[in-house]
């Protein structure tokens, strides 16, 4: 009895903590945007080689993450103000065609939530048509999969936001294409993200070694466990609240960079919420990786040693 009264008070502890430290959702009004606006870079980090298209894919058929529709804003005002690239935003899967996807020079995955045992999204938009054949939806899923994988392969660059790492998050070659697969997430709650090298031209973004703000502490699985990935910011576990699994790791990655074939992948965990990008430094952090996924900014991107 006194075994399941403190289960039951560590229980009551956490959901009070995650109700303490959540955020709730703020409006997409003019007043926001012209906050990001003024927020955000001026110019390129660096010169553009040339005219960037940019798919912004923002469909999602599991959870609804309420950041969604900030994150495109934001994605368009460093569109707008620096024109480092240029944005074509959609929630269509047949962007996902091969013909549709020549047409850009990188993806960018916003919150693409999936739902159910499968945790493929491309099934999932499928399964919307009710006239379609359970034979005809997996090998449809599969192929527009197939078509994202090699368009990066080949040279593509890949940024994925937050939720966006479950889009197709039982696939082991998606997993490796990004970096890992999503596993669990403890409740919201304040997180000091450490730099991992803070001369590294990506993190230049930031001053100091860490930066502060409230988020979902996200794990991964998959080939995450690999580490084939460029590490730029992490957390320390000792100071993250309501972990689920012993781990002999003290740290974990939350955003890095990639190779994937001739392509490249930028990985950004931050932010479950929009308060996040009220800071000019996880703007020019985002402006950053995006000229590296297309070529415009240059670094290591090689795994740790």
């Amino acid at each position: 009895m006194k075994k399941l009264l403190i289960l039951a008070l560590c229980t009551l502890s956490m959901d009070l903590y995650a109700q303490n430290e959540s955020l709730e959702a703020i409006p997409l009004d003019a007043t926001w945007k012209k906050k990001i606006f003024d927020l955000a870079p001026d110019k390129p980090t660096e010169p553009v080689s040339r005219k960037h298209n940019v798919l912004l894919f923002s469909l999602f058929t599991g959870f609804n993450h309420w950041v969604i529709p900030h994150a495109n804003e934001v994605m368009h005002v460093l569109s707008a103000k620096t024109g480092a690239f240029e944005i074509v935003q959609s929630t269509d899967i047949s962007m996902f065609e091969k013909k549709n996807l020549m047409q850009f020079d990188a993806v960018i995955l916003n919150n693409n939530c999936s739902i159910g045992d499968r945790r493929d999204l491309f099934y999932d938009a499928l399964s919307a048509d009710s006239t379609l054949s359970e034979a005809f939806k997996l090998k449809k899923a599969a192929a527009l999969e197939k078509n994202l994988l090699t368009f990066v392969k080949k040279g593509g660059g890949l940024a994925a936001l937050h939720g966006g790492i479950v889009m197709q998050n039982n696939s082991q070659e998606f997993s490796e294409m990004l970096g890992g697969s999503f596993d669990y997430h403890p409740p919201q709650q304040e997180i000091e993200l450490k730099i991992v090298d803070k001369n590294h031209p990506l993190t230049k973004a930031f001053e100091g070694n860490s930066f502060t703000h409230v988020d979902e502490p996200y794990f991964f699985k998959n080939a995450y466990t690999n580490k084939q990935f460029r590490p730029l910011l992490y957390m320390e576990l000792s100071k993250i609240h309501g972990i689920k699994h012993e781990t002999e790791d003290t740290i974990a990655y939350v955003s890095w960079i990639k190779k994937y074939g001739k392509g490249k992948v930028f990985y950004v965990s931050p932010s479950h919420n929009a308060q996040s990008y009220e800071n000019s430094r996880v703007l020019q952090y985002y402006l950053n990786g995006m000229q590296y996924i297309l070529g415009d900014l240059k670094c290591v991107d090689t795994p740790l040693d």
